[in-house]
């Protein structure tokens, strides 16, 4: 099972922070390869993106579940494709440091199943890793930029 956790700390309160992860619209675009999504009640959303495993490239939708919204702290959320009951799940966390400083704290975990599930989390494994780490920079950015409003 690929996964992976990113930890960031940024010099904005976690006032700030909720504000911006509170609507989908900030930070859903953010996500490489994305084309749209689209909220469907309080705790699921829609979501497609391009794909792009190397071998294998094609247009994925998911559904998130919103477990658990235990704001300013924690977000928990399961994953699943309109023809499996699961794929993945992850959270995300923050932790005040001071007043104007957070700890972000960012987990997935992708299962892929089925006949090529195998090669599938292979290559899920390196894309999770990649997609993190630019997911986490422009997270920071926008961040900023949502600071300063």
């Amino acid at each position: 099972m690929p996964s992976e956790i990113q930890h960031l700390e940024l010099d904005i309160p976690i006032e700030v922070i909720w504000d911006f992860i509170r609507d989908e619209n900030n930070w859903a675009p953010l996500v490489p390869g994305y084309i749209q999504h689209e909220k469907v009640n309080e705790r699921q959303i829609t979501w497609e993106f391009k794909s792009d495993l190397g071998i294998m490239k094609k247009k994925v939708s998911l559904l998130i579940d919103i477990k658990e919204w235990n704001e300013p702290e924690r977000v928990s959320f399961e994953l699943r494709r309109s023809n499996e009951k699961y794929l993945g799940e992850g959270y995300f966390e923050a932790n005040a440091v001071n007043r104007n400083k957070t700890r972000l704290t960012a987990y997935i975990e992708i299962n892929a199943t089925g006949p090529i599930g195998t090669l599938a989390n292979s290559l899920f494994k390196k894309a999770v890793q990649l997609t993190d780490e630019e997911v986490a920079v422009a997270i920071s950015s926008k961040l900023e930029e949502f600071k300063k409003r």
